[in-house]
């Protein structure tokens, strides 16, 4: 099929089923800690379906960096047609150099979904997909996306849009990806050399590239089978993407290519079109459309008695003379198996309703089961040279009154930034089941080299590590009998001239054979209570055993027929 009528059928016509509208468009039981080591694998061999860009010089520029911004189409049928045609006039252009990134996209006057759009891409499950929706400070507006911050696009071709149209000033609400034009990963820990390979295929002057990814809470600890696909870090550039706008959509598709990496322009296109073959040709609100999973079996590592013995020795170490460790946050992994597979987008649609003033993100890359979250903790956010943190710390159910001291790190921002600013001293932060003491940070790079200082100064925090946090780290490592994988790390995306990323708790790892793996985790001090914090961990995993039925009657009489 030529890639033509391919992406014809990529968006054809949407409707809001609340106003009565659609839209359509052209396991096992717990187990002990297991591990398993890579470090004689090739950084290709984690990855097939993609280019990945840890393998050429990170140092070296990239040929050509360059958005293509269609008019803006007033139904989502003729903004098909318009990238139809434009991805099929890139197969009869020569590569303008022999390394690049080329992004096409066409806004949409009408606003759809992006999570209903990736729900609706079922059958494309093979391929990578990630979901990630921010917060108001990380939203960026349309108009300065399509000015570039001057000219537009990456290399110099004008948008045909009017920047002083109403339509432009929306901000981005949420992003949803499918297929990967360029991987980032790696078994080994995220490197200044990893963030300058990441780099090379962003620029300020299309700050729609993005790559969307996450890194483990611990990449010196072994990395367990489930967390396999992910490596020591993962982030993807989207083949196809999909754009939320407050009041608005796009639809985009990007190409990366380089011959260094034994990835040819022409390939890279033929990689997209493939992608493309397996773009839905309809979406649809799903929510609650599938059947709802009963849990057959759940196990939690550690078991209640081994969380006991561990927060004992924690205080004990705590408590000993002349000890440096002030707190160590330990956490527990639940593994719940169900009558039916989680679908990981269905959970997350459904934490939306609790997703206010919260980060919303999913990653799943080939073959691995999605790790998706809702985090009500920002890491950082840059804007060129301006950084932005918080620090969160002391959760209670809402409707509790107990206050805190507040370890924030101002120390760590202050030695990269030229200047900073912490406000307030303490405030709360309400959520829909818990709230937390909370505190704002803001600084200023000295130069934005500084950004990956930021990333490997910040993380982890005392929130999810400990204080001092070598000592609460090596602590966990001895005690914590699972791999934390990707919970409690860095999850979001880097881009050319902006850059968030949240601390991943409140998460899951879903789908693939392994059921679904609950992680939550709990700070430990002095006075600690190993019940009461038990009780911790049950109240921040509520949000996803809320989504299953605890309890299966039917369940219950089979196993009295088997015994």
């Amino acid at each position: 099929m030529a890639g033509g009528a391919i992406i014809k059928h990529c968006v054809a016509s949407f409707k809001d089923i609340e106003s009565k509208k659609y839209y359509s468009f052209s396991s096992p039981t717990a187990i002990a800690k297991q591990s398993v080591h890579f470090s004689n694998h090739k950084s290709h061999e984690l990855g097939s379906l993609s280019m990945n860009g840890c393998g050429g010089d990170p140092r070296a520029p990239l040929g050509t960096v360059e958005t293509r911004t269609l008019p803006i189409a007033p139904t989502p049928t003729v903004a098909a047609d318009r990238l139809d045609s434009a991805i099929f006039h890139l197969k009869s252009e020569s590569p303008p150099l022999d390394s690049g990134i080329i992004r096409i996209e066409v806004p949409i006057q009408q606003q759809i979904e992006a999570l209903d759009w990736l729900r609706s891409q079922s059958h494309s499950l093979r391929l990578p997909r990630c979901y990630f929706s921010g917060r108001d400070s990380s939203n960026i507006s349309l108009i300065e996306h399509i000015n570039g911050n001057g000219n537009g696009n990456g290399n110099g071709h004008s948008s045909s849009q009017d920047p002083t149209d109403h339509h432009h000033q929306k901000k981005l609400v949420s992003v949803a990806g499918l297929g990967s034009a360029v991987s980032f990963r790696h078994l080994h820990p995220f490197s200044l050399d990893d963030w300058h390979s990441i780099k090379r295929f962003l620029s300020k002057k299309c700050p729609l590239i993005r790559a969307y990814g996450a890194m483990r809470f611990d990449a010196r600890s072994n990395i367990a089978p489930e967390w396999k696909g992910f490596g020591s870090f993962y982030f993807m550039v989207p083949q196809v993407e999909f754009n939320e706008f407050e009041g608005s959509s796009m639809i985009a598709a990007t190409v990366a290519w380089d011959n260094r990496l034994s990835r040819t322009y022409e390939q890279a296109i033929a990689a997209l079109e493939a992608t493309m073959s397996e773009v839905s040709s309809v979406v649809r609100r799903l929510n609650g459309s599938s059947r709802r999973a009963v849990v057959l079996h759940q196990t939690h590592v550690p078991n209640k008695a081994s969380w006991d013995s561990a927060v004992k020795r924690a205080l004990d170490l705590i408590n000993r003379e002349n000890s440096t460790l002030v707190k160590v946050v330990l956490a527990r992994s639940s593994r719940v198996l169900t009558t039916v597979e989680i679908d990981p987008l269905e959970w997350l649609s459904s934490l939306q309703v609790e997703g206010a003033n919260s980060y919303q993100f999913c990653l799943q890359p080939p073959e691995s089961p999605a790790f998706i979250g809702n985090t009500p903790e920002r890491l950082f956010y840059r804007h060129r040279l301006s950084v932005f943190s918080e620090a969160l710390a002391a959760t209670r159910a809402r409707g509790g009154t107990e206050s805190l001291d507040l370890q924030i790190g101002n120390d760590l921002l202050s030695s990269v930034c030229s200047s900073t600013v912490v406000e307030p001293s303490k405030a709360l932060r309400k959520l829909p089941r818990v709230q937390h003491l909370y505190a704002k940070l803001s600084g200023t790079l000295q130069k934005e080299d500084d950004e990956y200082k930021i990333l490997s100064s910040l993380h982890p925090t005392p929130a999810v590590c400990g204080l001092p946090t070598e000592d609460a780290r090596i602590l966990i490592s001895e005690t914590e009998m699972f791999d934390r994988g990707m919970y409690a790390g860095p999850v979001g995306w880097f881009g050319g001239a902006e850059s968030e990323f949240a601390v991943g708790i409140r998460s899951a790892l879903v789908g693939k054979g392994v059921g679904a793996l609950l992680y939550a985790g709990t700070g430990i001090v002095d006075g600690s209570n190993s019940a009461l914090e038990w009780q911790e961990l049950e109240l921040k995993t509520s949000q996803f055993t809320k989504l299953m039925k605890l309890e299966a009657p039917l369940l219950a009489m089979r196993e009295k027929i088997e015994l």
